[in-house]
């Protein structure tokens, strides 16, 4: 069967997944696909309970939803052609009348700095017609970019439902606020949440791109807040472009002052402030810098997000940052060098010392941020080694995942990847075969085919099937 060709967004709609964080999109299979895929679902759930990262195996068909070209040109648009299926997935089951609180997805026990730029995107797939009446997945758009619930009430009138026919999906930022919504019918709904993650950055665009200008979409659905020029830097970052704001504002002083002032403000307005002062070179630079210090959490992180679109002017600032006595300090400077990517190479041997540092928060930010440093390559690959063999294992699994981006680059790492593959965390060994795949040398080939053999599961066999047919 020849692969279908993936069927990348629009402009328009990238505009509109940049402003509002999400877009609802529907397959076209046949009304028989998806009772067939209910039938399955109801037998599993009935008998056995939720399947959890064994999704995919125990219901082969559903591997079909993942190749259909809607899917995977959303995917790749917003993600890059060599997007990664994450090993973490679920099947939200929902027949109550209740409605579950607004939250935003962990990285699974995980507590890193959250990423503005869409490195990471999730799907979550209906099955079956979702009426309002049926509880589908509530989404409040506009707000993957923020820390903080702006919003008091449960209900809200901007929130965005992911109702529609069976296949219908929504593509969401991974850290968009969403909820569960009441299932008044109470009839069996379920929600198949996928994750996915970029492994390489943009060099140019990955969707249908016709225009090069950014412009706001027709279809603005971020009501709490507007972000002019953060989203102008995204879709620019997108289009390939690392630190297109640095310089091109003016850095009158008066100017910096009163923007530097906002960075304690509301989130919004600092968010605001933090990206403004990105555009005003060397000086907006130190303003964001002075932030980075600050004792309050909130405006030193969100003037890490300026620094990492702010360009080279701040790259000695956030190494010098690094030697900082405050924790979130330290883990707000790594994730702007990790962001800032090429332009801050330079960074990866202070980095690399801040393996030894013994607070787990900075290790794990630290081999996050390597996988995004392509040089100098032998200085990356032996630290996120190192990575591998840490005693916590959230650094150990974010090692694993930050080799993947590396690729070939990356097969001096392959021995301890096949011992990682025997490691007793499930995200370690997962990202460690996921990373021998994109290495994709031969002796990473074999390791991972023979993990993935030794560890195959029949999705025929059940406790009332156990042999035969």
């Amino acid at each position: 069967m020849q692969e279908q060709q993936p069927l990348l967004l629009t402009d328009e709609q990238m505009r509109e997944f940049i402003t509002n964080g999400c877009l609802i999109l529907k397959t076209d299979f046949s009304r028989a696909f998806h009772a067939n895929l209910l039938e399955q679902l109801n037998t599993v759930y009935a008998e056995e309970g939720n399947p959890g990262n064994n999704l995919l195996p125990r219901i082969r068909e559903l591997q079909k939803v993942f190749d259909h070209p809607v899917v995977t040109g959303a995917l790749t648009s917003v993600l890059g052609p060599n997007y990664m299926m994450h090993a973490h997935r679920h099947g939200h089951f929902n027949a109550l009348p209740t409605a579950g609180g607004w939250h935003k997805d962990s990285y699974w026990g995980y507590d890193r700095v959250r990423n503005h730029h869409p490195n990471w995107a999730m799907i979550m797939y209906f099955p079956q017609d979702t009426p309002v009446d049926l509880g589908p997945t509530g989404i409040m758009p506009g707000t993957q970019n923020h820390q903080k619930r702006a919003f008091e009430s449960n209900e809200h009138p901007g929130e965005v439902l992911a109702s529609g026919e069976a296949g219908t999906f929504a593509l969401i930022h991974y850290d968009i606020w969403h909820r569960s919504t009441p299932n008044i019918l109470g009839e069996p709904r379920y929600m198949l949440k996928f994750e996915f993650m970029r492994t390489e950055m943009p060099k140019q665009p990955s969707w249908n791109n016709q225009e090069r200008e950014w412009k706001r979409p027709a279809n603005l659905l971020a009501p709490l807040a507007e972000h002019d020029i953060m989203w102008e830097e995204t879709w620019n970052w997108l289009s390939g472009e690392v630190g297109s704001l640095a310089g091109t504002a003016s850095s009158d002083p008066q100017q910096i002052q009163e923007l530097a002032d906002k960075l304690s403000g509301s989130e919004p307005v600092a968010i605001n402030a933090s990206y403004d002062l990105a555009r005003r070179g060397q000086l907006g630079a130190n303003a964001l810098l002075a932030g980075l210090l600050s004792d309050d959490v909130n405006v030193s992180r969100i003037s890490a997000y300026g620094l990492s679109v702010s360009g080279s002017e701040a790259v000695d600032g956030l190494i010098a940052a690094l030697n900082h006595e405050n924790v979130n300090t330290v883990t707000h400077a790594v994730f702007a060098l990790g962001e800032l990517s090429g332009l801050a190479v330079k960074a990866v041997p202070a980095l690399t010392k801040l393996l030894d540092h013994p607070e787990d928060k900075i290790r794990c930010a630290v081999v996050d941020a390597l996988g995004f440093m392509e040089s100098p390559v032998n200085d990356v690959v032996s630290s996120l080694t190192r990575g591998l063999q840490d005693s916590n294992a959230q650094v150990r699994f974010m090692a694993s995942l930050s080799l993947s981006r590396l690729g070939a680059a990356a097969e001096a790492a392959v021995p301890q990847l096949e011992i990682a593959l025997d490691d007793e965390n499930r995200y370690v060994r997962a990202h460690a075969a996921e990373s021998l795949n994109y290495i994709g040398t031969e002796r990473a080939k074999n390791s991972l085919i023979r993990f993935l053999l030794n560890n195959r599961w029949c999705s025929t066999t059940t406790k009332a099937n156990a042999f035969y047919p």
